[in-house]
């Protein structure tokens, strides 16, 4: 089983530090869009997390069922209310199975990177398929990785600058890997959180689809569904199971 980076540790501080994620400015347009390709059907989230999203889908009317590697995070979901109406399956959303079959599965917030090879990523497309209904449709919102704004001959990056938070992004540019270093300063200690990922390609998103018999229905710049153009920062696509 991969290893578990949001353990104890960093699930006992994850709501505070990402607050602003959390909130409705932010979370209605996904709510939104994820409500409308659902229709009738029920939702699998891939790296449910505390239940950002999962929580305000299923006040909508969405039957959701998530898949989550780290127990510590599950714990927090599970004493938010309405929690008790969504369940989850403890394990690798690459390889796990849940119960039933959906009309949509999703993976918000760069979760898809997690998944630290090419392997697994195309493994993933290949168990959500199996758990699509015909029809079903798979959501992810990601990152375009921005290597050109990279200084020649630098691998890092910074994203971030704050009273209580320093972060910044470390590639390695043959395996496509990436480190996000976070440095949280806070009650004068610092505290250090490096997870590794990999960036991903949309274009390597479209044939990991395809391998899984799923084929692009939408791109978007964003959850309004801006344009997706060359100056993108993510992506948020849909791809639909082929009957």
């Amino acid at each position: 089983m991969p290893h578990d980076y949001f353990g104890e540790r960093v699930a006992a501080r994850f709501d505070e530090r990402y607050a602003h994620l959390a909130d409705p400015a932010v979370v209605d347009p996904i709510v939104d869009f994820l409500v409308e390709r659902a229709g009738d059907g029920a939702a699998l989230e891939l790296g449910i997390g505390t239940g950002r999203i999962a929580l305000p889908l299923a006040q909508r009317g969405v039957r959701v069922h998530g898949i989550e590697l780290s127990e510590a995070m599950v714990a927090r979901l599970r004493r938010k209310p309405g929690a008790e109406e969504i369940g989850v399956t403890i394990g690798d959303f690459a390889t796990t199975t849940a119960p039933g079959t959906f009309a949509l599965a999703y993976l918000v917030a760069n979760t898809i990177m997690n998944l630290t090879t090419q392997e697994e990523q195309v493994v993933c497309f290949r168990n959500v398929a199996a758990h699509l209904e015909p029809g079903g449709c798979f959501v992810i919102e990601v990152l375009v990785p921005r290597l050109q704004r990279l200084p020649p001959g630098e691998t890092f990056q910074l994203f971030d600058v704050s009273p209580t938070h320093v972060g910044f992004d470390e590639y390695d540019l043959v395996r496509q890997g990436l480190v996000s270093h976070h440095y949280w300063i806070e009650d004068g200690k610092v505290e250090v959180f490096s997870p590794p990922f990999r960036y991903v390609w949309p274009s390597e998103l479209d044939l990991m689809a395809q391998l899984a018999g799923m084929s692009l229905r939408e791109r978007y710049g964003g959850w309004k569904r801006e344009p997706f153009t060359s100056e993108s920062e993510k992506h948020v696509s849909v791809w639909g199971r082929r009957s």
